[in-house]
């Protein structure tokens, strides 16, 4: 079980605009900026992986966040920056203390980011 004082990180949500337009009604594809919490984060794994003939590496992280009307709509359209880096959402479920106290989002970092 999560505690507030454990959320000690803080990360960014992203939310993607695909099909949104600006103000003179052009496309206006891209991220922007959604909401700004503290997270607790747990390392779950590092692996190698070989794409087009080159060798790289991703971490596989846990954030813990605290349940609000917006980290309950995260999913895995969103993205989330952390330590200046970008992390893939790949997962979004209620902590096991159940009644959307915590939010568990897992994020995947490739470490071609540099």
């Amino acid at each position: 079980m999560a505690r507030i004082g454990q959320l000690d990180r803080r990360i960014a949500i992203e939310r993607n605009t695909e099909g949104a337009t600006n103000a003179f009604n052009e496309p206006a594809d891209g991220w922007s900026p959604y909401t700004t919490i503290w997270a607790r984060k747990t390392d779950i794994s590092d692996r190698e992986k070989f794409e087009g003939g080159q060798l790289g590496s991703a971490l596989v992280s846990r954030f813990v966040v605290r349940g609000s009307t917006k980290t309950r709509t995260v999913d895995t359209k969103d993205r989330l920056y952390f330590e200046s880096k970008y992390w893939n959402i790949h997962g979004v479920k209620e902590t096991r203390d159940g009644r959307k106290r915590f939010i568990e989002i897992t994020a995947v970092r490739d470490s071609d980011q540099g």
